[in-house]
């Protein structure tokens, strides 16, 4: 089993790591005998965000008067705004009769099933002449898991961190379908067994992951 951020690698990796509590989910889903695991390491992803947010720069063109634009499908993975660079590089002092004035706030909404950045107010025609209508801005985007490991956006160096958090989503579930039922496992980190019901591993496993810097 090669350790590369591929999703079979990093699925494979999460069962090992699961030992015998692995066999309760192996072939839930019929013939995908690795659906459960899949949707573990898919369901640590937006902890793992916020945990190691992943930054990316994005671009839109604007247009004077409109208070908003559509982020679209050039900036993939948009969960959150951050922050921008448009008019960053104005030379115009501002007591210049020519300068365009205080630039807009700008923050993303959901809406029409699609996000949007939100200018208050909306860009002028005298900003548009002075910075350009390409908006260039950072965004936080969602991680994800590809089949390749080039497509995967967790970095290498986490990848303990994300089987961590795959395995608290796998205690989670554990507990609900039996929390009295003993099981045994080891820790993503130290390999060191921890025999408790499903439920005080979930607490513990968690608690790792979010103290972990």
């Amino acid at each position: 089993m090669a350790n590369t951020m591929s999703k079979a690698d990093l699925t494979a990796s999460l069962k090992e790591s699961l030992h015998d509590a692995a066999s309760v989910f192996a072939g839930e889903a019929g013939p995908d005998v690795d659906a459960a695991f899949d949707r573990f390491l898919l369901q640590a992803l937006p902890d793992m965000g916020i945990k190691r947010p992943a930054t990316r720069l994005g671009t839109v063109e604007l247009t004077a008067n409109i208070p908003r634009v559509a982020v679209g499908g050039s900036n993939p993975g948009f969960s959150a705004f951050k922050t921008y660079l448009w008019g960053d590089d104005c030379l115009i002092p501002v007591w210049d009769p020519t300068h365009p004035g205080s630039r807009p706030r700008v923050s993303a909404s959901f809406s029409e099933q699609q996000w949007w950045l939100v200018f208050d107010p909306a860009p002028t025609i005298k900003q548009i002449a002075a910075y350009g209508t390409r908006f260039d801005f950072w965004y936080y985007a969602a991680h994800a898991i590809g089949a390749l490991a080039a497509d995967t956006t967790v970095n290498a160096q986490d990848r303990g961190l994300l089987l961590l958090r795959a395995q608290v989503e796998a205690m989670r579930e554990l507990s609900i379908r039996n929390a009295s039922k003993p099981v045994a496992m080891r820790d993503g980190f130290s390999g060191q067994p921890r025999n408790s019901t499903a439920a005080a591993l979930y607490t513990e496993l968690l608690k790792q992951f979010q103290t972990t810097p």
